[in-house]
């Protein structure tokens, strides 16, 4: 076995760097599968605000907390000065708030090249479309005075034991989050921000994600066949972790968050030969329930002071070093939106596919890292390879139709 897990996993490894070339191409038949099962699925929104204190696409109100579909793109920023990073900002504030409104698209003449792609028809629909914004450690070099300003926690993402790093897929000056309930919405709005912005930003990496319903109820699954997501803190509760509020922080933060991308590649068809009881262990949960080894049901709580010597969830399980439910832990939780990705094949033959791990918090120390420092060893890191994303801070909601992103960093 270990012979065959070095083998699957070097190749896997040649294969990561190798689907850039395929970056965002999402299998046909999953999303299908995605948007087709309705039984027990939450009713997704048809727009939400694109004004206030913060952004939308964060916690996403109402029973579905997130759309089906979504991308990741992260952009170097190629304007030439402060004033026009300015303009850059304005341009994708004004294109994030008619894109999330929905309506018609000017006719500029027969003239003119069109001012629409039409992919979703004459008249655009909001189709639950969310524009999350933030930027990443590398806008606040020398180019434009920003190097004051900088979020006093956000930093370049670390690499971690048993991560297998792709420059080609890390970090980037801005991330743009796209999340909405089709896949041909984010298809449309990618296309229209590249072309408003061409010349001031320029995309350095790109990835497409499709949330899976819940199948029969509870929480969607992960690629590795495992509900993905149950213990997100909600309510009062996830807004107390994840907005702005350390007075160390630069004024223009308040309303913001940090943000961690995280590209995990899937070893899958690898994982498909593991026992259950093998794959159940290295969760400590139950694969067709989603229920803690120790419960019944999906939302059961744990009970790890009750099981010291992991006689029932082992000691080394992902729920147990992810989230260890002590009093010293709790401020370490963060909240999830995750995706599932399929980019086709490796160059080797194998499924390209994984998890765009995407989540928020108050502190990337305090929160992320210290939660991924302990689950190092893991045994999952077999079945798990992490190549690529990046750090970034979602940047204060648009207050009203005169606001834009960053207004108050860079006025």
């Amino acid at each position: 076995m270990d012979v065959s897990r070095r083998r699957f996993f070097s190749g896997a490894v040649a294969g990561a760097a190798g689907t850039a070339l395929t970056a965002g191409v999402l299998a046909e038949g999953a999303h299908k599968d995605a948007t087709a099962a309705t039984v027990g699925q939450p009713v997704q929104a048809d727009s939400y605000p694109f004004h206030g204190t913060h952004q939308a696409g964060i916690l996403t109100p109402g029973p579905a907390n997130k759309q089906n579909a979504s991308c990741f793109a992260a952009f170097d920023v190629t304007t030439a000065d402060r004033a026009e990073l300015v303009d850059l900002f304005k341009t994708l504030t004004g294109r994030a708030r008619f894109l999330t409104a929905g309506g018609t698209a000017p006719d500029l003449g027969v003239g003119q090249p069109p001012s629409d792609s039409a992919v979703l028809g004459t008249d655009i629909p909001a189709d639950g479309l969310t524009v999350t914004t933030g930027v990443g450690a590398s806008l606040f070099d020398d180019r434009f005075g920003l190097a004051k300003l900088k979020p006093a926690k956000l930093t370049p993402m670390r690499t971690f034991p048993n991560d297998s790093p792709d420059p080609a897929w890390m970090h980037g000056d801005l991330l743009v989050q796209l999340c909405a309930n089709h896949p041909d919405t984010i298809h449309h709005t990618i296309r229209d921000i590249t072309r408003q912005t061409r010349g001031a930003m320029q995309m350095r990496w790109k990835i497409e994600g499709y949330n899976s319903p819940p199948r029969p109820s509870g929480t969607g699954r992960n690629l590795l066949g495992f509900k993905d997501g149950t213990g997100n803190p909600t309510g009062s509760e996830a807004e107390s972790l994840i907005w702005t509020d350390d007075p160390a922080e630069p004024a223009w933060t308040r309303g913001g968050t940090y943000h961690v991308v995280r590209l995990i590649r899937m070893l899958v068809e690898f994982w498909d030969r593991v026992s259950i009881n093998e794959q159940e262990n290295m969760f400590g949960r139950r694969r067709d329930s989603g229920a803690p080894l120790d419960g019944n049901q999906e939302f059961d709580t744990p009970n790890f002071a009750a099981d010291p010597k992991g006689s029932v969830i082992p000691l080394d399980a992902h729920i147990r070093l992810a989230n260890p439910r002590t009093p010293d832990t709790a401020r370490q939780q963060l909240i999830r939106r995750s995706y599932n990705y399929d980019l086709g094949l490796d160059p080797n033959g194998n499924l390209s596919a994984g998890h765009i791990f995407s989540c928020y918090q108050q502190d990337v120390q305090r929160q992320f890292e210290t939660i991924q420092t302990r689950l190092i060893g893991e045994p999952l890191i077999d079945y798990v390879q992490p190549f690529g994303g990046g750090y970034f801070f979602s940047l204060p909601g648009v207050a009203d139709t005169k606001d834009w992103y960053g207004r108050a960093l860079l006025s």
